[in-house]
């Protein structure tokens, strides 16, 4: 009697075990996958009844995203509205039950959705308070947003401004844009559009980044301890690279120069020999320290981020083979040429402003719940340290000749001195067209902004066709529009 007892209780217990395990499956173990099934429509249908937090610009003021209430009662529904349409497009993108979520909409959804740990929903539970969102307060900034559309005027291209010491992205453009209040009307459309104007460009998208590398260059050799500002190179041209002749632009030959003029007239010639001088390995080495190989440590999603870095003909990355005097001047070959983002190249001029540090970008300021309270506020952090102070005191002055007297005058500030980079990169299949870039931060003397530009299929230089863009965008935040 007693031994049926006892294979009754085991078999009573085997059983509550599996219950409880098939219970904490769903409720535990694989809540989230089960949440994030599409094939479950609870937590779709959920969601449409939660009014999401407001997405701000930096001022604190200006909506950028919010939610709009449909019906009444039970039957209450919101749905996601962008009051700026298109001009914070990228950054912000979109959240919408059909169409997905795309940029910060879905980076920061569970502060937006307000969702809660255990501890708080039971508080909430007896409180009997209904979900609703935070807000989100982003870095982005009205007047510079503005400035970089305005500047872009359409043309397709990229702009970006970062703050070196705190990592506060200010300005994110992508041309073309698109308007997120279409996205369900017009996303079949948008998809087919060869623009691709869904495409954020800013982090999406890779482009030879033409003499603008050589700031990169720069930093690995004068870090190093291979190059001081004053060390002399033949700069003549042509100048046989790799076993082929390398020109300088236009086929202008300097003879005997030093790195600060190499880099104000950007010699090709002169940088070129200092990449094979360094070698490969410690060229790598500093790409890496900037943020090359490696997806931006940018709160958005990872969808889409890609890494900048030297790529091969077959589209892998490679960090050996390739030609490094060519690649040291934004260059290349089928073995290995340098591709990189426009945030990227804004990281690199910002680096060089924060004395060497870099920070990692962030699109987020802070987390604020509906009463008024911050409930997060996103602290600078920082992501590496790229070179010596004393290096990237040497490379800001040798960058702000470029803007006094060299490739880079049109990006010059009344009263503001400016360090930067002009970048042109050949393209198109007979290299009719440029892809134009400019990088650069200022005051020199106490850095505010870092800024880049890349327009591709341009039909002018770095100088002449990014770098006026930069300046404007510089003129909007320093003006005061950063705060």
């Amino acid at each position: 009697m007693n031994r049926q007892i006892v294979q009754l209780f085991g078999l009573f217990t085997l059983l509550f075990a599996i219950l409880l395990a098939f219970t904490s499956r769903w409720t535990v173990f694989e809540a989230s996958s089960l949440e994030n099934n599409p094939d479950n429509r609870r937590p779709l249908i959920e969601e449409q009844k939660i009014p999401r937090g407001v997405i701000y610009a930096s001022d604190g003021r200006t909506k950028l995203a919010r939610s709009v209430g449909h019906g009444r009662g039970e039957n209450r529904i919101y749905t996601r509205t962008y009051p700026t349409g298109s001009t914070f497009g990228h950054p912000v993108g979109f959240s919408y039950i059909r169409n997905g979520r795309r940029g910060l909409e879905q980076s920061r959804n569970d502060d937006l959705a307000g969702k809660e740990d255990e501890f708080s929903s039971i508080l909430s539970g007896l409180e009997s308070r209904s979900r609703e969102g935070n807000d989100v307060v982003t870095n982005l900034d009205v007047r510079g947003t503005q400035a970089a559309v305005a500047g872009l005027a359409g043309r397709t291209g990229a702009v970006v401004a970062m703050e070196p010491k705190t990592g506060k992205v200010r300005v994110m453009v992508s041309e073309p844009e698109y308007d997120p209040n279409l996205i369900p009307s017009d996303i079949g459309q948008l998809n087919r559009d060869p623009r691709q104007p869904l495409l954020n460009r800013t982090t999406q998208e890779l482009y030879p980044p033409g003499s603008t590398f050589k700031v990169v260059t720069a930093t690995a050799a004068l870090d190093s301890g291979k190059l001081t500002p004053d060390t002399v190179i033949d700069g003549s041209s042509p100048k046989t690279i790799s076993g082929v002749p390398l020109e300088n632009a236009g086929g202008e030959s300097f003879g005997p120069i030093s790195a600060t003029d190499a880099l104000t007239n950007s010699v090709n010639t002169y940088w070129a020999q200092v990449g094979e001088r360094i070698g490969r390995e410690t060229l790598v080495e500093y790409m890496k320290r900037y943020g090359f190989y490696a997806d931006p440590k940018l709160d958005y999603p990872d969808t889409q981020k890609i890494p900048s870095g030297i790529i091969n003909g077959d589209g892998d990355y490679v960090t050996d083979g390739f030609d490094v005097g060519r690649v040291a001047i934004g260059q290349g070959g089928l073995e290995g040429e340098v591709r990189a983002g426009p945030l990227q190249m804004a990281e690199v001029a910002a680096a060089v402003g924060n004395r060497g540090r870099l920070m990692k970008p962030q699109l987020t300021d802070r987390i604020v719940q509906k009463d008024g309270r911050v409930k997060e506020r996103i602290q600078p952090d920082l992501q590496s340290v790229v070179m010596k102070p004393e290096t990237a005191d040497e490379l800001a002055n040798m960058m702000s000749r470029v803007v006094e007297e060299g490739t880079g005058t049109a990006a010059a500030l009344a009263g503001i001195r400016v360090a930067g980079k002009t970048g042109t990169a050949e393209t198109g299949p007979n290299r009719e067209f440029t892809q134009a870039w400019f990088i650069c931060f200022a005051p020199v003397e106490n850095p505010q902004m870092a800024v880049a530009v890349t327009i591709p299929n341009a039909s002018g230089q770095g100088g002449t066709v990014a770098a006026p863009i930069a300046k404007s965008v510089l003129e909007a935040l320093l003006g005061g529009g950063a705060g």
